[in-house]
């Protein structure tokens, strides 16, 4: 159950003073780099410059992969200089300017649907939402268009239409899941700039997953990070914490560009350039130097991808989105290995470890069950897997119950004596007719030990009674 609002707020101004104050993956002074689990196609999309160097097997998601570099927009007042607040950009329409398009379509008034794998329209997901948060307004900014042109172009085209084709896979879920939250699904497109929907995409400075969440911020929101598991890679479960964070930020500033800076950013530097610039104006902001060259880039970014992604074929892109991802859940024990159940099941190892990434050892936690995803199907055969390993587990117990009662009913009941006051080892021995080394070493007594009342002491081994020649009986 997620927190309270007034309980959500309090914690986050704990978040501003120490979280969030931390070194963060929007600092001014290092690149953002993303790290894969392996080496990646992106890795090689454009080699790092050397006056930046990059650790092998990374990418930098936003400047390496998309070319971003501080964008040479004009500046129309000095960056000390008070704006009126709450000024309010034209909406999105065609530039009057032709010069001003930066070449390819000009961006368009009404923006159709964003695309729905699978045939699910987002009217029909929308209906199950709560009461609807203010719409995600795209208007028209030279920083926009000239992502859209970026994105066209060179290597990056190749790029973004990767992420694009991704994004199939996780759409639906995003959409259903911000839907009921009441969210505007323009904000899907925050997961595209921060991963390029890659549910295990890993900064260098520790953010992971689908939303780039860092650990303190992951654990805030319900996510479980310690040795076992890493729910930051749960495409569903960090989907539902990033839907949690964006509204708590909105609710924090009013407005979604500024959420989504602060998403970026951290909500300390964006606190700070308001302050000093005097405006609640993201693209304002943008203007001083309080914020970091990649959060002043990251809204455009986003608001770019997302005309791109209502229109591929008006931009040139050929996307056809893989197929949403399809999977079941079923509870095992705790302590499940993976490639144990996937081997008895007989399901693909490779696909049962990618739909668990968040499980950090390849196997559940051993402290409770688990819900483990399967592919579709797979539910079945693991529950067959499982009640047979029930038979066998209950076969052996019982086994064991009969093998006690019969080791019991054999043992006589003088095996075991207890120490009573003014007892010795000596006389314990000598009462049941066996040596005091015996007594010492059935009972693991070192020639120091003392013995004690209410001790309890074996003085005879597991015997079975044998008959000897001469009809006497004897134990061994």
């Amino acid at each position: 159950m997620q927190p309270s609002l007034n309980r959500r707020l309090m914690v986050l101004l704990l978040l501003i003073v120490g979280v969030l104050a931390l070194p963060g993956k929007a600092a001014a002074s290092e690149s953002y780099l993303f790290s894969l689990r392996g080496p990646g196609e992106e890795a090689a999309l454009l080699p790092s410059e050397p006056s930046e160097p990059m650790a092998s097997g990374t990418y930098r998601a936003i400047e390496v992969e998309l070319g971003l570099v501080p964008l040479p927009v004009k500046r129309e007042a000095d960056e000390d200089s008070s704006v009126a607040e709450g000024s309010v950009d034209p909406p999105l329409n065609p530039p009057t300017d032709p010069g001003d398009t930066m070449g390819g379509p000009p961006l368009m008034v009404g923006l159709p649907p964003l695309p729905s794998p699978g045939g699910s329209s987002s009217p029909a997901i929308a209906s199950l939402g709560r009461k609807r948060m203010p719409p995600y307004e795209i208007h028209d900014r030279l920083e926009v268009r000239q992502f859209v042109d970026r994105y066209q172009t060179g290597y990056r085209r190749a790029v973004v239409e990767r992420w694009l084709i991704r994004s199939g896979r996780y759409l639906e879920m995003i959409r259903e899941i911000f839907a009921q939250r009441g969210l505007p699904e323009e904000l899907i497109f925050t997961a595209m700039i921060e991963s390029g929907f890659d549910p295990v995409a890993a900064s260098r400075v520790g953010a992971r997953g689908l939303w780039q969440f860092m650990a303190p911020t992951a654990r805030l929101y319900g996510l479980r990070v310690d040795r076992w598991t890493d729910e930051r890679l749960d495409p569903e479960k960090s989907t539902r914490a990033a839907a949690a964070y964006l509204k708590d930020l909105f609710t924090m500033y009013g407005s979604w560009t500024l959420a989504q800076a602060a998403y970026n950013g951290g909500a300390v530097r964006i606190n700070r350039a308001i302050q000093n610039l005097k405006t609640t104006d993201f693209w304002q902001l943008t203007r001083g130097r309080h914020l970091a060259e990649e959060t002043k880039n990251f809204v455009a970014a986003i608001q770019a991808a997302v005309v791109i992604a209502r229109e591929p074929e008006r931009y040139g892109f050929s996307v056809t989105p893989e197929p949403a991802l399809r999977y079941e859940t079923i509870r095992v024990p705790e302590g499940t290995k993976l490639p144990r159940i996937a081997a008895d099941s007989g399901i693909d190892p490779v696909e049962l470890k990618r739909l668990n990434a968040e499980l950090r050892l390849g196997q559940t936690p051993p402290s409770e069950p688990y819900a483990l995803k399967v592919p579709p199907g797979g539910a079945d055969k693991v529950r067959v897997v499982l009640e047979r390993e029930a038979t066998q587990r209950a076969v052996a117990v019982a086994s064991r119950r009969a093998s006690g009662a019969v080791a019991s009913a054999r043992r006589p009941a003088e095996d075991v004596h207890v120490v009573k006051p003014q007892d010795t080892v000596g006389g314990i021995a000598k009462r049941y007719g066996v040596s005091v080394a015996e007594i010492r070493r059935w009972n693991q007594l070192s020639e120091q030990a003392k013995i004690f009342p209410g001790d309890r002491l074996r003085v005879a081994m597991a015997r079975t009674v044998t008959r000897e020649e001469g009809g006497q009986s004897s134990y061994r």
